[in-house]
């Protein structure tokens, strides 16, 4: 650094504090802006100083078919460090078991709506023993057999949200396996949700006794769930208990309000998954995925433009000008 000097460059922060700050931006933004500011940042966003929290949950929704292609490349840059994952909509056994076979530092796990199966869940909730949260909301192909899965080998769980839709299970018999399913193998649960499950009374006793660290239950929807509630709040006085009644409308999480009436999702820097794209190579470099934000698919001319002046085209994309 040049004396006199009495601030420092952005491009030469340490890899780490430019994560942290990027970590900021939206997912939109990091993979097609931040790569063209410099050669500095563009190496950040490439490795795993961006990726120890992947949140896609919103983009998946309003992106399902570049799903497959998106993630995988995700998790790559973040070289086994990712602790935070959400994403919704997984449908691909490759996708699961890439996630699984990436797990070493995973903490976090959201896949609400996902298409996994129990025997898919019996393989793979064996690489995922770090867990502590997990959100299996709204998937309708698993049930007890996976819970006991997940239950047996993530020994950590604390936190657990099991929620279905009620047009799901409007009209359907009691099924309380889910619940004896978790009560006989999360004993460490403090969270759990299991709004408009069919459950009765019995199996929610069932939870309440084998886990006794549980401080927040959620059963809204659960019509067959009666409580005294003053002798609820005597034997568990630590526990917030939400519902049977539901006192506003069952959770949205995206079911009604998946509008494109935002815009920021869909201006021309988006319309880079528009082209066709191969399936994921575990051993593409990262250069390879340049491709995928360039509209001529060229990494040479995207590196032209980068080099000789991006301000002059940036107005093409809906991009900013580069600092």
């Amino acid at each position: 650094m040049e004396e006199g000097r009495d601030y420092r460059p952005w491009d030469e922060l340490i890899p780490d504090t430019l994560g942290l700050i990027f970590s900021n931006l939206s997912l939109q933004e990091i993979l097609t802006v931040i790569p063209r500011v410099c050669k500095s940042w563009g190496k950040v966003v490439t490795g795993p100083y961006c990726w120890q929290e992947i949140d896609i949950e919103e983009w998946s929704n309003r992106r399902p078919e570049h799903l497959d292609r998106m993630l995988p490349m995700l998790i790559t840059r973040s070289r086994g460090s990712v602790r935070k994952l959400c994403v919704s909509g997984l449908h691909s056994k490759m996708i699961f078991t890439f996630i699984a076979e990436n797990a070493g530092s995973l903490q976090t796990l959201r896949l609400p709506r996902s298409e996994m199966s129990d025997s898919m869940v019996e393989q793979i909730a064996g690489r995922l023993s770090m867990i502590t949260f997990l959100d299996v909301s709204y998937c309708g192909k698993i049930g007890a057999r996976a819970l006991e899965a997940i239950g047996k080998n993530c020994k950590f769980l604390a936190g657990l949200c099991r929620n279905l839709h009620p047009l799901d299970t409007a009209g359907k018999p009691l099924q309380d396996d889910e619940a004896y399913a978790i009560a006989s193998t999360m004993p460490k649960l403090e969270h759990l949700e299991m709004a408009y499950h069919l459950i009765s009374t019995p199996s929610v006793v069932e939870i309440l006794s084998s886990c006794p660290e549980l401080k927040f239950l959620d059963l809204r929807g659960c019509w067959d769930v009666k409580f005294d509630e003053r002798i609820l709040k005597e034997r568990f006085p630590k526990l917030k208990v939400l519902g049977p009644l539901v006192v506003d409308h069952y959770e949205r999480n995206d079911w009604d309000d998946c509008s494109d009436s935002s815009d920021a999702f869909e201006y021309l820097a988006w319309e880079f998954m528009a082209g066709e794209m191969g399936d994921f190579d575990e051993d593409d470099d990262d250069s390879s995925y340049y491709g995928m934000w360039d509209d001529e698919g060229r990494l040479e001319e995207l590196e032209l433009r980068f080099y000789e002046g991006i301000d002059e085209d940036a107005g093409l994309y809906d991009w900013p000008p580069s600092p």
